[in-house]
């Protein structure tokens, strides 16, 4: 598996959308990179994946550079009213798995 790294901590702007990137440089051709957020005292929460493409959901946007080196999560609003959901560890992993519908947990941004 390749290795990542991230910043420790990244700020965002009230209303703007984050971006948090990840660098996976040792990433092989059939490895996934993966997304989860982990809030206080809960277990890891997936958010989305991609292998070579741009993917969107309902969550976020993963962009994947074109040599798949890196990678960056974009979160599309940050808001303090949902402060307790947005601040989390945000982490990528890089894996040639991917998650199965069984091992999958989708959690929907609260509505506006």
């Amino acid at each position: 598996d390749a290795k990542t790294t991230q910043p420790t901590s990244m700020d965002c702007a009230e209303g703007r959308a984050a971006n948090l990137p990840c660098n996976h440089s040792t990433i092989s051709g059939n490895e996934y990179i993966h997304w989860y957020r982990q809030i206080h005292s809960q277990g890891p929460q997936y958010i989305i994946h991609g292998l070579k493409n741009n993917e969107t959901n309902e969550m976020a946007s993963l962009v994947i550079a074109e040599d798949r080196k890196s990678s960056t999560l974009i979160l599309p609003h940050a808001t303090m009213r949902d402060a307790a959901v947005d601040t989390a560890v945000y982490f990528c992993v890089v894996s040639d798995t991917v998650p199965g519908s069984a091992g999958r947990a989708e959690h929907k941004l609260p509505e506006a």
